[in-house]
């Protein structure tokens, strides 16, 4: 027969055994949670120490992309035509001479046209022969050689008769033999053609 004492004593030690292991599973609970209360306040200050060294404030996500390209400047306007240089101003006319009204001036006025019409012929050489001819007088007239008896009078300056007046009568000049600058330049062309010019006339043609 099993001693009782025995029994009782059995079960009060599993009874202390399990107390014991409740005890003990107790105690390594509350370990267990002052690690993990430990390792908990360890972790705020770790993520303290973090965001002092982080930057106070994220750029904005705008900001991070990359920079866009300056403008470019606008061009430059074309530079205007320059205006086109204005026509030279067309010479004056030069002036028409003026002749005196004498036998310098119609001897004058008579050279301007020979040269024009390339009649040779020198002042000098025209003024001789004025002088011989008629002294000057642009209304002389022979009556008594044989033309004036052939009804055809030498007249004016270089006493032209009216045949040799018509025959060599420049244009441009006046049809009237008693013109001075006329019978100048009439007779003179006539000399130019029979003796060369009339600086070459020395006597009566």
């Amino acid at each position: 027969m099993p001693d009782r004492r025995f029994f009782s004593l059995h079960r009060r030690s599993l009874r202390e055994g399990f107390t014991f292991a409740v005890a003990a599973a107790g105690l390594i609970a509350v370990a267990a949670s002052s690690a993990v209360s430990v390792a908990d306040d360890s972790v705020p200050s770790r993520i303290a120490v973090v965001a002092e060294q982080a930057p106070a404030t994220v750029p904005a996500p705008e900001a991070l992309a990359a920079p866009l390209p300056a403008p470019l400047p606008e061009p430059a306007p074309a530079p205007a035509p320059m205006p086109a240089p204005a026509p030279a101003p067309e010479p004056a006319p030069a002036p028409a001479p003026v002749y005196e009204n004498n036998l310098n001036g119609w001897i004058l006025q008579a050279l301007d046209i020979m040269h024009a019409n390339n009649i040779p012929g020198s002042y000098d050489g025209i003024y001789r022969n004025i002088m011989r001819e008629s002294s000057g007088n642009p209304q002389a007239i022979n009556l008594w050689d044989s033309n004036a008896a052939a009804g055809i009078p030498s007249k004016g300056l270089l006493q032209v008769i009216d045949p040799t007046f018509n025959a060599y009568h420049v244009p441009g000049t006046s049809t009237d033999v008693w013109d001075p600058v006329a019978n100048i330049v009439a007779a003179c062309n006539y000399a130019a053609n029979r003796y060369g010019s009339m600086d070459n006339v020395n006597s009566a043609y």
